[in-house]
């Protein structure tokens, strides 16, 4: 064979490997509104950055016939490449070839990448395009799964990991995204269930849609399973690229600065006004996180699940931090279950990555109720207490109206270590509102006009800054249009704060 020859027939295994399942199925592809997998990653990672490992793999099996279909990659391109200059690892899973179902050769090269980026430090990126297992491998492919577990958990809270749910991805396939720390979802194209429609009905004679039942909005809004929802495959490779921008490549390094041209001393007169005299009107928290941020640029995560509690990610003086909020517009900013939930896992996140958090309080309690106790409330708060109370990272807090009870505690107050806490002059921190307060205290032995005179005694003395002021549990009283710079302030004075937890394998977080 002449050297021209050889270099002909690499040229050419090139060329069949980069086509996949073939013109006519990435055709399929396209005119289902979905993207193949190599015009993804060109679309998330920098311009000619990709680097492709294991491009000429096969499958090894042999049952069914399957041997006599072999196609170069398997049904998943990985390798790695560039995010704005930083290094990342990224598999893509190919739903061309053999929809995308995980095979043992399949496995091997997502295993690879995983350990490559556990060694090296970088965050590990999957594009999920999978019908799960491949049937005619049986247990080979399923010991490929557990492999991904396995390495999902490892690297837990040592590099993030993103994943994107871009086709139908059933069984095995939800369960490592399940594990990783972010899941983008995508309208209308992409689903995640553990069992589909056809099982669910054989079963449980239940009759439901694939939409319904795993699409990007039940688990965006109803499950709270994923934290993004984009309207294309190319918009959530972008809403990818946004969410890296804020994190640090793993849990050794700090998160990246950026040049900051937002006036660190921006004030804004309009936050003077935002919290309402009257304490039972709602207003919206992010009118508040919105203006104090740098470029107002707020990256919410979980928008639409549990919207009694925002979080999400922004920066403040070119500094990325974790931002968790009361939502006074949602149930009045009580906690739950959900919000419970989904902000304790934030808060981990941040914590493990090395990233501040910056926590606006207007809490009037838990949501109580029978279905609440029932579902394990007293559980599920404590997440979020615990959560708090465990992370070392630096910690602002700042009331902007109610604080009240357990929870007053649970959001991040200075008895479970917060360094800095804010308030404003409309800050009421007390045990319970006024009224419910003067009801126990007095218990049916008031008039109605001493009634109303002990509510105002109570609101003087308990329903706002002072009296937390005075023992030291609220740093400083601050006018809200200087919300910006204080937080700026706290988060420069923290920067290389030093605290670490008794040594343990790991602590037990109520689950």
């Amino acid at each position: 064979m002449t050297l021209e020859e050889k270099y002909n027939q690499f040229e050419e295994r090139n060329k069949l490997a980069e086509m996949g399942g073939g013109k006519e199925r990435i055709e399929r592809q396209h005119n289902a509104g979905r993207k193949t997998s190599r015009e993804r990653i060109e679309d998330l990672l920098d311009k000619n950055t990709f680097v492709e490992m294991d491009k000429f793999v096969t499958h090894r099996a042999t049952d069914f016939g399957i041997d006599k279909n072999k196609i170069l990659g398997d049904g998943v391109v990985a390798g790695y490449g560039k995010i704005d200059g930083r290094l990342v690892y990224v598999f893509a899973q190919d739903f061309t070839v053999f929809g995308g179902t995980l095979s043992r050769a399949n496995a091997d090269k997502i295993v690879k990448i995983m350990d490559l980026a556990l060694k090296m430090g970088a965050p590990v990126i999957g594009l999920n395009d999978s019908g799960g297992a491949r049937i005619q491998e049986g247990v080979e492919s399923l010991a490929g799964y557990a492999d991904i577990f396995y390495r999902n958990t490892i690297a837990s809270g040592v590099v993030p990991q993103i994943s994107a749910i871009l086709g139908p991805c059933a069984g095995g396939a939800v369960y490592s995204p399940a594990i990783t720390d972010f899941i983008m979802m995508v309208k209308n194209t992409s689903y995640m269930f553990v069992t589909g429609p056809d099982v669910i009905k054989t079963v449980t004679h239940e009759e439901v849609t694939k939409e319904d039942l795993g699409g990007a909005l039940t688990h965006n809004s109803k499950s709270g399973v994923a934290h993004f929802v984009a309207e294309d495959d190319e918009q959530a490779m972008m809403m990818l690229r946004e969410l890296l921008s804020f994190l640090p490549s793993n849990n050794m390094e700090d998160p990246p600065l950026k040049p900051c041209t937002d006036d660190i001393h921006r004030e804004d007169e309009k936050l003077q006004t935002i919290v309402p005299d009257d304490p039972n009107k709602p207003y919206d928290m992010k009118d508040i996180i919105n203006t104090v941020v740098d470029e107002h640029n707020f990256f919410e995560v979980m928008p639409y699940y549990a919207q009694n509690l925002i979080i999400g990610f922004a920066r403040f003086g070119g500094r990325p931090v974790g931002i968790v909020a009361n939502q006074p517009a949602s149930l009045a900013g009580v906690l739950d279950i959900n919000s419970s939930i989904k902000g304790a896992r934030f808060v981990r996140f941040c914590d493990a990555f090395n990233i501040p958090l910056v926590t606006f309080v207007d809490v009037p309690g838990f949501l109580p109720g029978t279905a609440q106790e029932f579902g394990g409330i007293i559980k599920h708060g404590a997440k979020l207490l615990y959560a708090f109370a465990e992370a070392t990272v630096p910690k602002i807090t700042l009331i902007t109206r109610k604080a009240y009870g357990g929870a007053y505690d649970v959001m991040s107050s200075k008895h479970i270590g917060a360094d800095i806490n804010l308030a404003y002059p409309t800050a009421e921190i007390a045990v319970m509102g006024p009224e419910g307060a003067v009801n126990i205290i007095f218990r049916d032995k008031l008039s109605d006009k001493d009634k109303k005179q002990a509510v105002e005694e109570y609101k003087k003395t308990f329903a706002s800054p002072y009296k937390a002021a005075a023992l030291g549990y609220i740093d400083e009283i601050i006018y809200p249009k200087q919300t910006r710079y204080k937080i700026i302030q706290s988060l420069e004075m923290t920067q290389n704060k030093a605290k670490s937890n008794p040594p343990k394998k790991h602590g037990n977080i109520p689950l």
